[in-house]
């Protein structure tokens, strides 16, 4: 992938699978889970896939599944990898790691509350994705505006939905109609400080074998 050389393109990605229990819905936030052997077969794809890449900077949030995303992705380029605490999922406080029906049944008066006000409602320790979003925009300003050349980011499905949102001028209570699978890479240009979105959760596959 090439762009105009007076770009910064800068590489939003979401980490690969994690492991879990079963395949039963749950709120997963900063609960700090491994990446599954899919998800280090997604990590390698995207480093085959981005390898050639000219990346000047690789940051992740500070979660496992983050981190080991972007150490094998960044396997091609001599660069240091930076971790931050700000980059992480939104924080679901009590609700971590509990599934969608066992929130809906032992709460469904909290649980009812969330569904009618997703964006400004706090479960329980947590943080809303209002505040999610704002120290997410915090981290991403700073990592563009101090880096020099393209940068790479892996993030979350959460916050990067927060800052898709924000740089298409979404209103956050359609934060679900963006799609951020496993491994899918976000393309960012900014130019004289407006951005445009060349992609939207794409996704790697491995090529075919010649039969």
């Amino acid at each position: 992938m090439r762009y105009n050389a007076k770009e910064k393109v800068i590489y939003l990605i979401r980490h690969g699978s994690i492991e879990m229990e079963n395949s039963e819905r749950r709120y997963i936030g900063q609960i700090d889970l491994p990446l599954s052997d899919e998800g280090v077969r997604q990590a390698r794809l995207l480093q085959a896939e981005l390898g050639g890449e000219d990346i000047s900077s690789v940051f992740c949030s500070d979660l496992i599944r983050s981190v080991d995303t972007a150490r094998i992705i960044s396997a091609s380029w001599d660069t240091e990898l930076v971790i931050r605490r700000d980059l992480r999922e939104i924080n679901m406080g009590d609700w971590e790691g509990k599934t969608f029906r066992e929130i809906a049944t032992c709460h469904p008066e909290e649980y009812a509350k969330r569904g009618s006000n997703i964006i400004s409602y706090r479960a329980p320790g947590a943080e809303s994705f209002e505040e999610c979003m704002s120290r997410g925009i915090a981290a991403f300003s700073d990592i563009a505006d101090s880096t020099e050349g393209n940068i790479l980011i892996v993030g979350h499905a959460g916050i990067n939905r927060l800052l898709l949102c924000h740089i298409l001028g979404m209103p956050l209570e359609n934060l679900f109609r963006i799609s951020q699978g496993y491994g899918c890479i976000n393309i960012l240009a900014v130019s004289g400080g407006q951005y445009c979105v060349k992609l939207l959760n794409g996704l790697v596959y491995a090529p075919r074998k010649e039969v």
